[in-house]
């Protein structure tokens, strides 16, 4: 890769544990996706004396831009942008337009909220965040905090300071990008596919004999920059080559779906959520969940636009609500057990009938950590999915992994029976 870059992640609440990184994750996706290669991500508090030491040591990486996140509010401990600044040997300045932007914004939240009063201390705030290094390019704020663009300073590489709230640093992102500072970080990165081939159902090891395989008979291999990651049950194998490496990928991938054509369900990114959506057009859809607790249709519901095709659904947890909602039958949970396949058909059938819906999809199983038997141990998940005209489908599956990860497999499980029930 001609162009590098590194990202430093600051919060004190991140460090500690308290606060999940999306930011780290987030830009490294998007630097990736434009040829850049990213060397590191790292975590550090709000400490001006650790920050600095992040940045000398991606600086000493070489390292063309380093993006930073978080560590741009008002309050005492956001240091980020006077810590950047004296590395880079540049004094602060006051930017009059950009104080006067951040009042703005401040006081018509304020108005909102029947405080707008100003203080000494609000004020005080307000003049902080418009403090920009001498010579660099302030990005307009998307809530209160502008970002920050210093172009290459020495010896150390362009630094692009972002906001730490998520949000924020995403709506960002686009004008950080034409920033001068940045774009001329960026102007010699080289043009790189990305090509994503997922499975369900496949072994890494499996993988990983087939790739040893393609190494020693697919001419180009080396350029291919391959890696892999399992992940609630799914394999992804993300691809990233020069264009000079076309043909390399093209018989990489062909053989990978002659090895493991059968697992495959996506060679051109797709989730598995974006190929059920694209089924469902057309159709509604219902739920009966017992020991999924409603995660189907949570994730069924995250798509916007889901209300096409998502009519509601009925977390059946107990055994009476099955009965009394879903019309199961009592005697059928007696004889065979909430977790069976008989169950699980009678739930899905129950919920198509009652919503009246084209296909309902049902999960009853055992996520533990406690209730497992001899015969149906912890990890048994039975599976129904009923459809308009067709015989109701069920599977067993045995499950492995703590209650949280019995939940979320049994979730990939029947979004791939939905999958495979639509096609």
């Amino acid at each position: 890769m001609a162009v590098r870059a590194g990202v430093v992640v600051t919060g004190t609440e991140v460090l500690s544990g308290r606060v999940t990184d999306q930011n780290g994750p987030w830009v490294a996706r998007q630097l990736l996706e434009m040829g850049v290669d990213v060397a590191h991500i790292t975590v550090c508090g709000d400490r001006p004396d650790d920050l600095t030491a992040q940045l000398q040591f991606l600086a000493d990486q070489r390292v063309d831009l380093i993006v930073t996140t978080g560590g741009l509010g008002p309050t005492a401990d956001d240091l980020t942008v006077a810590t950047v600044a004296a590395l880079c040997g540049r004094e602060l300045q006051l930017d009059v337009e950009l104080e006067q932007r951040i009042d703005a914004i401040v006081q018509r939240w304020r108005s909102r909220m029947s405080t707008a009063v100003d203080s000494e201390p609000l004020n005080a705030g307000i003049r902080k965040q418009a403090l920009v290094p001498d010579g660099a390019q302030s990005i307009a704020p998307t809530g209160t905090a502008p970002g920050v663009a210093i172009p290459a300073t020495g010896p150390l590489p362009a630094i692009l300071i972002l906001p730490g709230p998520p949000r924020e640093l995403q709506e960002m992102w686009p004008e950080a990008l034409e920033s001068a500072a940045v774009a001329n970080a960026l102007a010699g990165r080289s043009a790189v596919r990305q090509s994503t081939i997922r499975a369900y159902g496949l072994s890494e090891a499996d993988l990983a004999a087939t790739l040893r395989t393609a190494e020693v008979e697919v001419p180009g291999y080396g350029e291919l920059e391959i890696t892999t990651c399992l992940r609630l049950g799914e394999l992804e194998m993300v691809t990233r080559y020069p264009d000079s490496a076309d043909a390399a990928y093209a018989k990489l991938s062909a053989q990978v779906a002659e090895y493991h054509g059968r697992q495959i369900f996506s060679t051109d990114g797709s989730t598995i959520d974006d190929i059920v959506a694209t089924r469902l057009s057309g159709l509604r859809i219902a739920t009966a969940e017992s020991c999924t607790g409603g995660m189907i249709a949570a994730r069924l519901t995250d798509r916007a636009g889901s209300s096409a095709y998502v009519i509601g659904g009925v977390v059946s947890y107990s055994n009476e609500v099955k009965s009394d909602l879903l019309g199961v039958p009592a005697g059928m949970i007696s004889e065979h057990g909430a977790v069976s396949e008989q169950v699980a058909a009678s739930m899905a059938e129950g919920v198509r009938s009652r919503v009246g819906v084209d296909i309902a999809v049902s999960t009853t199983g055992v996520a533990g950590p406690g209730g497992g038997t001899e015969l149906k141990p912890v990890g048994t998940v039975c599976f129904g999915i009923a459809m308009n005209d067709r015989p109701t489908l069920t599977r067993t599956l045995r499950l492995p992994g703590d209650r949280a990860s019995v939940r979320s497999l049994s979730t990939t499980a029947a979004m791939h029976m939905l999958a495979a029930a639509l096609a």
